[in-house]
């Protein structure tokens, strides 16, 4: 399973909000691309960016630093927020990130999301954020009346190879991760799923392992790294020992 550090920007910096809430907001640093050096070298295989301006605002309005992070390091870079159109969709691309994330058009746009995914294939994930298992859209801004296990069932139905499910109450909030919610969609799903919000310490992510053999391919993890909790060069070992130790 990944330790996949998040990177989520703002008017070029690297913050973390409570609860996608913009006003609860802390920086971390003015330098994005130094923080993703530090996450490879402390063996992060993969990256998640998310322009927060994007997912508020509809348009994505970070290139610039996007471009920076992905020119920094050797490892993919998974972009989301303001992905809503095929031409900013290609615009990511351009910009260096192996793959780009759909959550508000995946919901409601279908069709697009379709089209990017025969034209793109496995390099097109969706991600589904949700209250209470209903889906959020719109940066978490807009309620949907959508289940998150059917959007996601349906999502995979279009050829979707990954999804990340983020639960929104505890996303930055370090109380761990909702481990019945991410069972229940690993468990409706065929294609992995990548668990996101609340994790706040290595058992939260050795708790997550378990579930691997479902379909829980990686975790997000992001104010538990900027604040301490977690030591991600020690994360990667437990894990690894972990994963050791039920294959023999």
């Amino acid at each position: 399973m990944l330790i996949i550090p998040a990177i989520d920007l703002h008017q070029g910096k690297c913050v973390r909000l409570r609860r996608g809430e913009r006003d609860q907001e802390t920086i971390y640093s003015h330098d994005p691309a130094a923080v993703a050096r530090k996450w490879q070298e402390a063996g992060a295989r993969r990256l998640h960016v998310v322009d927060l301006d994007g997912a508020f605002e509809g348009k994505p309005a970070n290139a610039s630093t996007i471009a920076a992070i992905v020119s920094a390091v050797d490892i993919p870079v998974q972009l989301g927020g303001g992905i809503r159109d095929r031409i900013t969709a290609e615009e990511a691309f351009g910009l260096g990130v192996s793959r780009i994330i759909l959550g508000t058009a995946a919901v409601e746009q279908p069709d697009l999301l379709k089209k990017l995914v025969s034209l793109y294939g496995s390099r097109v994930l969706v991600g589904i954020d949700a209250r209470d298992g209903v889906a959020a859209t719109r940066g978490w801004v807009e309620g949907s009346t959508r289940r998150a296990v059917d959007l996601a069932q349906e999502m995979e139905q279009y050829g979707v190879s990954e999804i990340i499910y983020t639960d929104i109450s505890r996303d930055g909030m370090l109380t761990g991760p909702n481990m019945e919610a991410m069972h229940e969609m690993a468990r409706s799903l065929n294609i992995p799923v990548i668990a996101s919000g609340g994790v706040s310490s290595v058992e939260d992510l050795l708790r997550l392992q378990t579930l691997e053999e479902l379909g829980i391919s990686g975790a997000i993890v992001g104010q538990a790294l900027y604040t301490g909790c977690i030591e991600l060069e020690s994360a990667i070992v437990a894990l690894e020992q972990r994963g050791r130790v039920r294959e023999t």
